[in-house]
C-alpha cells in the first residue's frame, strides 16, 4: 500500500532509484517492551495451565502487547527516505500521510554523519542543505546512509546539476552560497538554529567559494 502512494507521488518519467528507512535498531527498540510482555504472558499462562486450565484464558491478554507491536511496527515500515531521479522523499504516516520533498536542483550540501556503532551496523544521520524555504532537512539513523548519499549525488549529477563533490571552485556553489547564507539567518533569527550553529554551517560554506 505504501508503495502503491509512493508511486502516486511521481511525476512523468521520475523514476524511483532508491528506498530506505530508519534502521531496525529504532524497531526494535519501540518493540521491545511489547516483545518481553509478550513472552511474560506467554510463559506465565503455559505455566499455570496445568493447575488451572482456566488460566488460558489469560492468552487473550497478548492483544494488547500484539497489536501495539504490530502498530509500531507499521509506523516504522511507513517512514520512507527515497531518492527519486529529481528529488529526494521523506514520507511517512500509517493513514495519514506526511511528505517532505526537496528538488535536487535545490540541493547544495549535503553532511553524513556516522558514529562507530553506526558504521558498524550501517545507519547514520544524513543533512541535505537546499536553497528551498525548508532549508535544512535531516534524517536521522537511516540505514545504509552512504548508499543513500551516494544515489542523491548520482542522480543530481545525471540531473545536469551541482556535484556535491564539485569542490570549492564551482561557478554553481559560488551562486547558491549567499542565498543558501540568508536563508541560514532566517533560521537563526527563528530560532530553528543556534548562533554556533549558524556561525558553523556559514563557515562551511564560506569555504567552497
Amino acid at each position: 500500500m505504501a508503495n502503491s502512494y509512493l508511486e502516486s507521488l511521481l511525476g512523468e518519467n521520475e523514476e524511483i532509484l532508491l528506498i530506505t528507512r530508519q534502521h531496525w535498531f529504532l524497531l526494535v527498540s519501540a518493540t521491545l517492551l511489547e516483545i518481553v510482555l509478550s513472552i511474560v504472558i506467554i510463559v506465565g499462562v503455559t505455566l499455570a495451565l496445568p493447575f488451572f486450565p482456566l488460566a488460558g484464558l489469560g492468552y487473550i491478554v497478548l492483544v494488547l502487547p500484539v497489536g501495539r507491536g504490530l502498530y509500531d511496527f507499521f509506523k516504522w515500515w511507513n517512514v520512507q527516505y527515497v531518492v527519486t531521479n529529481r528529488r529526494v522523499i521523506h514520507l511517512a504516516g500509517v493513514v495519514n500521510k506526511n511528505v517532505t520533498d526537496s528538488s535536487l536542483e535545490k540541493v547544495n550540501d549535503v553532511k553524513m554523519e556516522q558514529s562507530f556503532f553506526g558504521r558498524i551496523f550501517d545507519y547514520g544521520d544524513v543533512e541535505i542543505l537546499t536553497a528551498s524555504e525548508l532549508g535544512i532537512n535531516r534524517f536521522q539513523r537511516i540505514g545504509d546512509p552512504v548508499r543513500f548519499k551516494t544515489a542523491m549525488i548520482n542522480a543530481k549529477e545525471h540531473l545536469g546539476g551541482e556535484d556535491f563533490g564539485a569542490g570549492p571552485g564551482s561557478h554553481g556553489a559560488k551562486r547558491d552560497i549567499p542565498e543558501l547564507i540568508a536563508e541560514l539567518d532566517q533560521l537563526r533569527k527563528q530560532g530553528i538554529l543556534s548562533e554556533a550553529e549558524f556561525e558553523a554551517k556559514k563557515r562551511d560554506l564560506l569555504a567552497k567559494i
